[in-house]
């Protein structure tokens, strides 16, 4: 949502290396060391781990005694991030709660907990947590392409501009991050900027239907109805139900001169989204 343009939530990730196992070299205590180790990988996520065996490793190194306290704030903010996939949101804000407590400089948990709360619509949390992300890591990418979703959210588009440039500047392979820039310049007029990010996305990531649907609007804009038709259409097999692709795919018809395959689509993007 990464929390980004496209909902997405953009998590920041971190190993837990420096847990500390502690005790004498006697065959017991090896069997505990081994254990550790096991849950480290699991924790972090390693060889593609179910979220529930994630959950009980985190738990485990938390509950365990072992760790120091930095590892324990990573512990935290890895459970945190299983819970989110979950859907589970309070629970993943209260790791993130508590891996800030134990480490307050850690700037993942603040990015993290900023996503989640655009996830439950609190904008204002969400963009308190973000900015103190970015004040502990200001060139943490993830943390500006996720504020910039929120001011996308709220209209507040020149600050979304601006967040997303800088993200752009420092992770330019960060997913979602140029369809977003793109919708953001098409609302602001610029229409060839934006259709230079819109290609860029569809470029370097997985077809979305959102970008397809961004770059029909710039086709549109630019009176290139046939362009704009060909990309509302793309957006429409991923997408089937995508309402504004629909109303503007019916726009461009229009322009044509199908009044009947403009009503079509009107009325069908209508059914989907009255407003």
């Amino acid at each position: 949502m990464e929390f980004s343009a496209s909902g997405r939530i953009i998590h920041g990730m971190a190993p837990i290396l420096f847990l500390l196992l502690l005790g004498p070299p006697a065959v017991a205590q090896n069997s505990k060391k081994s254990s550790n180790i096991e849950n480290i990988a699991l924790c972090n996520g390693a060889d593609r781990t179910s979220l529930e065996s994630r959950i009980n490793a985190c738990a485990a190194l938390i509950d365990s005694g072992q760790a120091t306290t930095a590892a324990m704030a990573i512990a935290h903010n890895n459970r945190g991030n299983a819970y989110v996939a979950k859907g589970d949101h309070d629970r993943a804000i209260q790791d993130f709660d508590q891996s800030i407590k134990l480490n307050p400089a850690y700037a993942k948990p603040f990015n993290n907990r900023g996503a989640v709360y655009v996830k439950k619509g609190e904008y204002d949390l969400a963009i308190k947590s973000l900015d103190e992300a970015i004040r502990l890591n200001p060139d943490y990418g993830r943390a500006f392409a996720n504020r910039a979703g929120i001011h996308l959210k709220k209209n507040e588009y020149d600050r979304a501009a601006r967040d997303y440039d800088e993200a752009i500047r420092l992770e330019p392979d960060l997913e979602a991050v140029w369809s977003g820039r793109c919708w953001t310049r098409v609302i602001l007029g610029e229409l060839q900027a934006a259709l230079e990010d819109c290609n860029r996305a569809l470029q370097s990531g997985p077809d979305k239907a959102e970008t397809y649907d961004s770059r029909g609007l710039i086709h549109l804009e630019m009176g290139q109805l046939d362009a704009a038709i060909d990309d509302y259409d793309s957006a429409l097999r991923i997408d089937p139900k995508l309402a504004s692709a629909l109303y503007g795919r019916g726009l461009a018809k229009l322009r044509k001169g199908d009044k009947a395959g403009s009503d079509t689509d009107i009325s069908a993007a209508k059914t989907i989204q009255a407003r």
